[in-house]
């Protein structure tokens, strides 16, 4: 969506719902892969962002004042993505931003936001994004050392101890490639195979091929869709049964459609907005998930997705952090996220401090397995 077409379209909900507002709107950007290979990231993240402007505004806004959400579609290319960064900043004059939606573009984009000294809450989950640290640089997404813990957890409890790897080539593939060299030998396992795939890749038979002649006990796959249902197809139609674990970048119903059958028997962490209706009543995320979820399929007439919650928790955590200043100003809205504690949301249980700007741990995630086309909560 063109910034014309978002401005046009704020304006007729603002002047419908709240014809008196007193006060300029409240300008937060985002970037998002909307449209491109990683839509079906980008697209729950933009209804979100929507869905949460309007319920804010029918509510009063932002310290009585109209928030407006800028959102650029930065098509899944970085250059796209530098280049809505710019506008944001120089044009649009925004007080804090979510985005982008991929870790590559995030990489790209943070030192702008740095520079001009502007929050910047992302939707990526590569650890590098906050390690090291960046004063103005936050995320929602649970990191890739966090999955990777999970998933070599479920794998030492399986007594699974010869271990495979096939990661994408793009920046969430690298970051997640990198943890699982570190810590597979950290628990005991070996790495017999590393394998890689490009992100516009149609066939890694090649690659699966020859995993199947090293005999591990279990292929991790990092990326996200189109590549791991490609892989999934690939697995089956070379009649492998050796157990295979998905990363977290594929926790979307949209995966198992396109991965179809192939899908059935994988296992993945996930987090619980998947399974929210099979957590204990008492959970804490619980009540917050379901709201979410039913207030997101009665408006889009379509499945919540975990990506979708990402940006739920980067606009929240910055309305949270603009209401705890009482003002929004860039520098207020980062000195408060860093201080944001129990804050709950579809991620997890926030706890951001100086040395934490993600706020989450393993903990933050479950695993799930597909069965019957759904996802199945791993009892822990």
């Amino acid at each position: 969506m063109t910034r014309y077409l978002l401005t046009l379209a704020t304006t007729l909900v603002l002047g419908a719902a709240s014809p008196a507002w007193a006060a300029d709107p409240i300008k937060i950007g985002a970037i998002l892969s909307a449209t491109g290979p990683a839509s079906f990231l980008g697209e729950p993240e933009r209804n979100t962002l929507h869905m949460l402007q309007d319920q804010i505004n029918e509510q009063g806004g932002l310290l009585g004042r109209p928030l407006e959400v800028i959102i650029y579609d930065d098509e899944t290319e970085v250059n796209k993505a530098v280049s809505a960064a710019n506008r944001l900043l120089s044009r649009d004059r925004v007080v804090a931003a979510i985005g982008a939606t991929t870790s590559g573009n995030t990489l790209a984009v943070m030192p702008r936001f740095s520079s001009a000294r502007i929050p910047l809450v992302s939707m990526a989950a590569a650890e590098r994004i906050v390690k090291p640290i960046n004063p103005w640089v936050f995320k929602t997404p649970q990191s890739d050392r966090h999955a990777v813990i999970k998933i070599l957890e479920h794998a030492k409890s399986e007594e699974l101890s010869n271990i495979a790897i096939l990661t994408v080539s793009d920046g969430f593939g690298q970051a997640g490639r990198e943890v699982l060299q570190e810590l597979l030998p950290a628990y005991g396992m070996n790495l017999v195979a590393d394998e890689i795939y490009g992100p516009r890749d149609t066939d890694m038979t090649p690659q699966l091929t020859k995993i199947r002649g090293l005999n591990p006990d279990a292929i991790i796959v990092w990326g996200t869709n189109p590549g791991p249902a490609v892989i999934a197809r690939n697995r089956v139609q070379l009649g492998m049964q050796t157990p295979m674990y998905m990363s977290h970048g594929v926790a979307s119903k949209r995966f198992i459609e396109l991965a179809g059958e192939a899908a059935e028997g994988l296992i993945l962490p996930a987090g619980r907005l998947a399974v929210a209706d099979q957590l204990p009543e008492d959970h804490p995320q619980k009540a917050l998930l379901l709201e979410y979820i039913q207030a997101y399929e009665a408006r889009f007439n379509a499945e919540v997705s975990t990506f979708g919650g990402y940006a739920y928790d980067a606009l929240m955590l910055i309305v949270e952090a603009v209401n705890r200043a009482g003002e929004a100003t860039p520098q207020a809205i980062r000195d408060k996220l860093e201080q944001v504690s129990g804050f709950v949301g579809t991620g997890g249980i926030f706890e951001m401090s100086p040395e934490d700007h993600n706020g989450l741990d393993e903990r933050a995630f479950v695993m799930v397995r597909i069965t019957d086309g759904d996802w199945e909560l791993l009892v822990e």
